[in-house]
């Protein structure tokens, strides 16, 4: 029997998170990009600018993916584990690579981007085997690093990508009501983030009947585990006073939403009701400086200050927001929109970031524990609008 180096499966309906004029508008800017830069084939490789591109949200499993997009072309490239799902959820072609010898997936990439070529490549995600192996069989006259415009080109969202996020920013909303409803004395916290979990999975389904479900968690923290922003969750039991971290994150094919909240067990004691309101201060004080034409770096300055004029800006542990769209904890992140010191960026209407403060308090000091809100903000052309639901501050938020 020949076996093929890779082949096409194409078998049952086209289902995308949008319609197929917004990945030809993606397509669009991707190939102004390239021709801006001199580059004749773009291989791409990251889950976030695959699925950007075409829609694809692959799974790797140690496999490697790609999507290639040349003047006229745009076809990912995908393993025969898959089948056709790959090609059911991408816009425009695909191509099945078999492992019935190494490095077919770069032979099924040759096909569509051809040799000698002027070659777009992820800096930032190519590995440097897969790079060799790029090298090895594109035999590209030269490789150009288009991750970083790719980057820009992902900041700004379109009105399909804002309905989307506003949708999973509702969806998180539901999440932390059924959060809020778990809390008791006694209670695990991974009991309490599967209520979370289980309440935005259901309403994604509701939402998006047709869609692919995927990766919605929640981080649910307490006590001395509220100290990280990213801490897993455990079965650490729920006591009376306790300092909470509600961290809800409904994943919608791929688009990542986000709702964080401070809490506490029943009762609040002063010196923590202290801590929580001046950080509470913080996310009204920093969400009243997003607009257009603030500077990232501006705003990050002036909540610093905010903060330092009340000695608590040695207790800040990270940067104060990002932007939203296609990102995840294990893939994609549109560093070049973060609310931090080294980032210059000037919000612009289409932009979308967080606003989310967090003091850590060390154990052993009045008030120790991890506070931190977060709300998701569109960047319009009069200011910014919230589009998270869910209240914040000790009003709301002492429960159980």
């Amino acid at each position: 029997m020949e076996r093929p180096q890779h082949y096409r499966f194409h078998q049952g309906e086209k289902s995308l998170p949008f319609a197929p004029a917004e990945y030809d508008a993606r397509l669009k800017g991707l190939r102004a990009i390239m021709a801006d830069m001199g580059v004749e084939a773009c291989v791409l490789t990251s889950m976030h600018n695959i699925a950007y591109y075409s829609g694809f949200l692959y799974l790797s499993f140690g496999r490697p993916y790609g999507l290639v997009v040349t003047a006229t072309d745009s076809v990912t490239i995908s393993a025969g584990i898959d089948a056709a799902q790959p090609w059911r959820r991408s816009h425009g072609d695909n191509i099945t690579y078999t492992d019935w010898a190494r490095n077919n997936f770069w032979r099924a990439v040759e096909s569509v981007a051809g040799t000698g070529k002027v070659i777009g490549y992820e800096g930032d995600h190519l590995t440097l085997v897969q790079m060799s192996l790029l090298e090895e069989f594109l035999r590209p006259v030269l490789s150009l690093d288009i991750a970083p415009a790719t980057m820009r080109q992902r900041m700004m969202k379109s009105p399909a990508e804002l309905d989307l996020i506003r949708a999973g920013a509702a969806v998180a909303d539901v999440g932390g009501y059924a959060i809020r409803d778990a809390i008791r004395e006694g209670t695990r916290e991974i009991d309490v983030a599967m209520a979370g979990r289980d309440a935005m999975e259901l309403e994604i389904a509701k939402r998006f009947p047709e869609a692919e479900y995927r990766d919605t968690w929640v981080w649910f923290q307490s006590g001395i585990n509220t100290d990280g922003a990213h801490n897993p969750v455990t079965a650490r039991q729920l006591q009376r006073g306790d300092i909470l971290s509600l961290n809800a994150f409904p994943m919608i094919s791929g688009y990542y939403t986000a709702l964080e909240r401070t809490l506490f067990v029943g009762e609040v004691d002063a010196a923590s009701l202290k801590i929580w309101e001046a950080n509470v201060a913080a996310h009204e004080y920093g969400m009243s400086l997003l607009k257009p034409g603030a500077v990232c770096s501006e705003v990050t300055g002036k909540i610093n200050a905010f903060l330092a004029e009340r000695d608590l800006l040695q207790y800040r542990t990270f940067g104060y927001g990002h932007s939203f769209g296609l990102l995840s904890h294990y893939y994609g992140r549109e560093a070049g929109l973060e609310l931090r010191e080294d980032i210059d960026t000037v919000l612009q209407p289409g932009m979308v970031i967080s606003m989310e403060p967090m003091l850590t308090i060390p154990e052993g000091q009045p008030g120790a524990g991890g506070y931190r809100e977060h709300d998701i903000l569109f960047i319009t052309e009069e200011g910014a609008e919230n589009i998270t639901g869910y209240p914040y501050g000790p009003e709301t938020n002492v429960v159980g």
